[in-house]
């Protein structure tokens, strides 16, 4: 029987995967740069690698039946090479060609149809000031890779921002995308099997803080026709795209109910971290049914509903979580502190979720529960 799965990356998703996978029987092993990674805590085994490195990865692989991977850093050529030697890879190469650069990611979109913002590569000021006069101002100038949590994005206001915004993004491919003014960022966090079968989470609204996730709310509060597109348009994304996995598919609003999608991650999403506790099965272990050809788990949400809201950094230095003991009077109230042993400012540390009956008085306990926590 095969049950070795090799995770790329051992941050807080490879965590919340090894522990879904070894519930389900599975042997994890994982490859992180940092000894001691949130992952490797409670894997069999760490590579110590980086995540990117073909030596890494093929090491990994000579241990796994299953490869995948948290992060988009990982070497797409390297998988499709692995994929040839019997070790069953997914998201494949292919895929996480197309997703990790985000202009051929937009690209690809667009070739199928798929409602994204209008955009075009720039090389230069003088690009930037000509494709501006084309989409108007505001614009948004973005590196094509390695932009998460806003760190890869600058909004530019007018000619005069175009110099800091290339001075935040210095020495990265940019391309630039019309600015979508949306009223609420929706997600929907979608599985494909290695069968083909998709299965679709009830949509979910993400409010971000400083470019980063803050909190999720789950229903999302729009009306049901929305829900339907926006879950129609996910499971287009996914049935264009190859390969088995957990994707999220992350999406704008507009006023007048149009969606546009923002980005995929090709993998396991913070919008997804409260179906742990909210859902018949949680993103993890979904992702590890469709990776190693498991029939995908329902997917309807066990509660009314739930908010999950993000533990940042707030500081730098080694980690010392104090308040836990405070959140026993919260009803339905759950932690996760992913075993960082740094800590620095928006640094990811751990989520709360609270699940209940009405979305509007779980905000409240949500804000509470995190006020109670410091790290």
């Amino acid at each position: 029987m095969k049950n070795r799965i090799g995770i790329i990356g051992g941050g807080q998703l490879g965590r919340m995967l090894t522990i879904a996978a070894n519930k389900l029987g599975f042997v994890v092993n994982v490859l992180d740069p940092t000894p001691n990674s949130p992952a490797g805590q409670v894997a069999q085994k760490q590579i110590i690698g980086n995540f990117n490195n073909r030596e890494s990865i093929k090491k990994l692989a000579k241990i796994s039946d299953f490869l995948t991977f948290e992060i988009e850093l990982a070497d797409d050529l390297i998988l499709d090479e692995i994929s040839k030697t019997g070790v069953i890879v997914n998201p494949t190469g292919e895929t996480l060609s197309i997703i990790k650069d985000k202009l051929k990611q937009k690209t690809f979109l667009k070739k199928y149809g798929l409602p994204v913002a209008d955009f075009l590569s720039v090389r230069n000021k003088e690009d930037i000031i000509k494709v501006a006069k084309e989409f108007g101002y505001p614009i948004l100038l973005k590196a094509r890779f390695d932009a998460y949590d806003g760190r890869g994005n600058a909004l530019v206001k007018n000619e005069k921002e175009i110099d800091q915004a290339l001075k935040k993004l210095e020495g990265r491919l940019l391309y630039v995308e019309k600015f979508v003014p949306f009223i609420k960022e929706l997600a929907v966090v979608t599985a494909r099997n290695i069968k083909g079968e998709v299965s679709t989470y009830p949509v979910v609204e993400t409010i971000h803080k400083n470019n980063i996730c803050h909190i999720v709310k789950a229903p999302a509060q729009v009306e049901k026709t929305v829900q339907e597109k926006a879950k129609k348009i996910a499971t287009e994304v996914l049935k264009k795209l190859g390969g088995a996995g957990v994707f999220a598919i992350e999406m704008f609003l507009t006023k007048n109910d149009e969606i546009i999608i923002n980005e995929i991650a090709p993998r396991v999403h913070n919008s997804g971290h409260h179906t742990i506790e909210s859902s018949i099965t949680s993103q993890f272990e979904q992702h590890i049914r469709a990776i190693t050809g498991m029939p995908l788990g329902k997917t309807d949400l066990i509660t009314p509903g739930a908010v999950m809201i993000n533990i940042l950094g707030e500081r730098k230095g080694k980690v010392k979580v104090t308040g836990l003991e405070k959140l026993k009077d919260l009803p339905n109230t759950f932690i996760h502190i992913y075993g960082k042993s740094e800590v620095r400012p928006e640094r990811k540390m751990g989520h709360i979720t609270v699940t209940g009956d009405d979305l509007d008085e779980l905000l409240p306990i949500a804000i509470k529960a995190r006020k109670y926590i410091k790290i």
